[in-house]
């Protein structure tokens, strides 16, 4: 059997993002460290640092905070259609491709952009994963493969199912609580470096840095 490396797969980050040719991205920004994988489209959305995103992941009008992790074929935003007209195919509003008006119809693109979803930092989004129009997940939250999220999640929640329930807690309240007082994630690089070894060890970490 012959083993084949990617060129994709050996990428070495900067904090100029890295977006693979292959993706489509519209009225969007990436900050620094970040990785768009293959055939992702990314529409007036924002990642931040150190977020990654692997291969046909859709984000629409979505906010994402630093170091998240986002698995192949999530979609996130899902975009709706307008149910209560006559037909609700977007050649109602997708009028020009149509042929129908020398004019969109800027209505429904303006109540879709109302509609954004919102993700913390250090989130971890699984495999196939659906996140609903103007959910809010929480930071440190994480979402299992498959799952369809309508509703808000709690930090550091882990969460499955569809509808996306609870499974359980990934820390203790007090915990979650100090790492947020604590707030690495905003951390810049210099110190990233200077204490990226102490992440591996929770307690220590938590005693360090902690309140």
């Amino acid at each position: 059997m012959n083993f084949i490396n990617h060129p994709y797969n050996e990428k070495k980050l900067s904090p100029q993002p890295l977006i693979h040719y292959t993706s489509h991205i519209v009225n969007s920004y990436a900050g620094d460290w970040t990785s768009i994988g293959p055939s992702n489209l990314i529409i007036e959305s924002k990642l931040g640092d150190y977020t990654y995103t692997m291969d046909d992941v859709t984000v629409n009008y979505t906010e994402i905070g630093k170091y998240c992790s986002i698995a192949s074929h999530v979609c996130i935003n899902p975009v709706n259609h307008p149910m209560e007209r006559v037909t609700q195919h977007h050649m109602t509003y997708r009028r020009i491709s149509y042929g129908f008006a020398e004019t969109d119809d800027e209505e429904i693109f303006n109540w879709r952009r109302l509609n954004r979803v919102k993700i913390g930092h250090d989130v971890w989004i699984g495999h196939g994963a659906i996140i609903m129009k103007g959910v809010n997940i929480g930071t440190g939250a994480v979402i299992a493969s498959g799952a369809v999220v309508t509703r808000d999640i709690e930090p550091y929640t882990i969460v499955g199912g569809v509808p996306a329930k609870p499974i359980k807690e990934r820390f203790s309240r007090e915990i979650a609580e100090k790492l947020q007082e604590i707030a690495w994630w905003n951390w810049p690089r210099d110190l990233m470096e200077e204490r990226f070894y102490e992440f591996n060890d929770l307690e220590t970490f938590l005693k360090k840095y902690g309140k």
